[in-house]
């Protein structure tokens, strides 16, 4: 078993205001899943785009939206999403702290 805190995990800026931590990779023994906490800061936005796999979220801290196909939805703690493969998603904060959510997406074959 292995045990970390996310918090102990370097961030890694993907663009300004915005930044995941890689807590379970494939590099610590993860067969299926990558396990990520993303960091947006606030007014920020992370474009709308789309991969080929699933996203299971869980929002710990701060306030925002994700687009989506059915517009704009809202995250705050405790909601739990689920992105679709290929559908169309992107981020916005809207509170005054950081938006921090759990991101969980399978690991390439």
């Amino acid at each position: 078993m292995l045990v970390k805190r996310a918090a102990d995990v370097r961030l890694d800026e993907v663009q300004e205001g915005i930044g995941i931590r890689w807590v379970f990779t494939k590099r610590d023994g993860a067969p299926n899943f990558s396990l990520r906490v993303i960091e947006i800061a606030p007014g920020v936005v992370f474009a709308p785009h789309q991969h080929p796999y699933e996203h299971e979220i869980y929002v710990l801290e701060g306030q925002g939206v994700v687009t989506s196909p059915q517009g704009e939805l809202e995250m705050q703690p405790g909601a739990a999403l689920f992105v679709a493969p290929d559908e169309l998603h992107g981020y916005r904060n809207t509170g005054d702290v950081t938006l921090k959510f759990i991101c969980v997406i399978p690991l390439p074959e």
